[in-house]
């Protein structure tokens, strides 16, 4: 079952790589080769809108769990997500350091930028990380890596604390 699915990861990587060695020796940003790729014309969008190209543009190094601009077609209302909701599904997708597919594959759960986790699940069919499957791997940009995923993440909510009947919540400032 894992045989099968680090077979699939490696294949998939292996690809991946051979994209992003064919666009020439010099690395491009995060954004240039999501620009580029013309699959993440969405993301792009979303990226400009929520004040994050420079971020994403910068030294780095960031692991970006990219959707595709299908993803993004299957998501409802996504016109009407003001600023702050979407910085912060954006960067749900968005995790520090460059942690290549071999490293992903170990761990359980990834903390991102946004400050919840995801989590990472090995199945014989795949990876996939809060249920979307990695379909691409280890696209190496000049301050981290990519990988592609069918779905786009979203933040849980925040849960508010129950106070019990009769209580009163003070908040220490």
């Amino acid at each position: 079952m894992m045989k099968k699915a680090l077979i699939a990861l490696f294949i998939v990587s292996m690809l991946s790589m051979g994209l992003s060695a064919a666009e020439g020796d010099e690395a491009k940003t995060i954004v240039e080769t999501a620009m580029e790729a013309g699959n993440f014309n969405t993301l792009v969008a979303a990226v400009e809108a929520a004040g994050l190209t420079e971020t994403l543009s910068g030294e780095g190094p960031f692991t970006v769990f990219a959707p595709t601009d299908e993803a993004f077609a299957l998501v409802e209302g996504l016109d009407e997500i003001d600023v702050e909701t979407l910085t912060e599904i954006l960067t749900y997708h968005v995790a520090s350091g460059a942690i290549m597919a071999a490293e992903v594959m170990t761990m359980r759960s990834i903390t991102t930028l946004q400050g919840g986790n995801l989590t990472v699940e090995v199945t014989e069919e795949g990876v996939k990380v809060n249920g979307a499957n990695v379909t691409a791997t280890d696209i190496v940009c000049s301050n981290g890596v990519i990988h592609v995923i069918d779905a786009v993440l979203t933040p849980p909510a925040e849960e508010e604390a129950e106070v019990p009947a009769g209580e009163v919540a003070v908040a220490v400032v």
